[in-house]
């Protein structure tokens, strides 16, 4: 792993490389930043630099010793801490860093580890990673992830330097993945779904995806014509064909759908996700008013929240689609 593979994020380069070429590398750093920004690819090219036996200002070399070991997940002196499942990050995980820093570095380098997530560090682990830091074994360097870095400690924050990480841009991502040869229809919702280019490749290698997509294109168009039957569609389309556990997605799908029409509503084409659905919706959009699109938008949004507080998922589905027809229903009246 290398600065080179890691897209954007230049300010954070930037700050890592000039503190390896003035040999000015601080004994603990925060990566701070939205979930996906890279923080984890970023700590370990920044890892592997440290301890690479032919550093230099761009990141390790790649083929010495060390590298072929930070490749192979087997440096001595890397060490990784995350949370323990979905729980916190506890006092015994440091305990054990700790211990293991105890011992010296191979040849005198540096000794690095990383903690994932961070801010989910227990009071007491927090406190002992504190007095960790303070009196640091020499030469160590601390690398604390996180997606905000305002929920540590105070006094983590003030003996850290900060890197800051930012989103990157969803045409960016876009035009990285249809180069990595992933089909630019799935692409361009993907990046409008998820964080980060690891997300987005995470959600394209489920074939669930196209699965659900199509679904979603069907039901919105049965729901805001005047032909098919959206409830039956979602019974067959979803639940007896086995979509039912990605509910979720099918509502971030919706909302982007009726944002789609929204877009086109005011003619800014150049935003709309379903290119490939560019002249339904086009011809479409004008059937509902602005005020319309907000109110659909706002029930895939709710509908999202009630899946998250336990709602049966075929009873959101269904009454998200019978709102739909409602709507569907008082336009017909009033064009009447």
């Amino acid at each position: 792993m290398s600065f080179d593979d890691i897209i954007g994020q230049d300010v954070a380069k930037t700050m890592l490389k000039n503190g390896l070429r003035t040999h000015q590398v601080s004994h603990a750093y925060i990566f701070s930043g939205p979930p996906g920004s890279g923080q984890k690819e970023m700590a370990m090219a920044f890892a592997n630099a440290l301890v690479c036996e032919n550093r230099q200002e761009q990141g390790a070399c790649g083929v010495c010793l060390a590298c072929r070991k930070v490749k192979h997940g087997n440096h001595p002196d890397l060490h990784l801490v995350e949370p323990e499942g979905t729980a916190s990050i506890k006092i015994e995980q440091i305990r054990d860093l700790q211990r293991l820093f105890s011992y010296r570095a191979s040849a005198g380098n540096y000794k690095v580890y990383m903690i994932d997530q961070s801010e989910k560090m227990t009071v007491q682990a927090a406190n002992s990673l504190l007095k960790f830091l303070e009196e640091p074994p020499a030469p160590a360097v601390a690398i604390l992830m996180t997606d905000n870095g305002r929920a540590l400690l105070p006094t983590i924050q003030s003996r850290a330097q900060w890197v800051p990480f930012t989103p990157l841009a969803p045409d960016e991502m876009l035009q990285i993945l249809v180069d990595e040869g992933y089909p630019v229809n799935l692409a361009r919702c993907a990046v409008h779904l998820v964080a980060g280019i690891s997300a987005c490749r995470d959600l394209l290698s489920q074939n669930w995806f196209a699965e659900i997509r199509n679904v979603m294109l069907q039901l919105g168009k049965e729901a805001t014509g005047r032909s098919g039957s959206p409830l039956v569609t979602a019974q067959q389309s979803i639940f007896k064909a086995g979509l039912g556990d990605h509910l979720d997605m099918l509502f971030s799908l919706f909302h982007l759908w009726f944002r789609d029409m929204l877009q086109s509503l005011y003619h800014r084409h150049d935003g709309i996700v379903f290119m490939d659905q560019l002249d339904y919706i086009s011809s479409h959009s004008s059937s509902r008013n602005a005020q319309q699109w907000i109110e659909a938008m706002s029930w895939a949004a709710q509908s999202k929240r009630k899946l998250r507080q336990n709602m049966n998922g075929q009873l959101c589905l269904e009454q998200f689609l019978i709102s739909l027809g409602e709507m569907n229903h008082r336009h017909s009246s009033m064009s009447y």
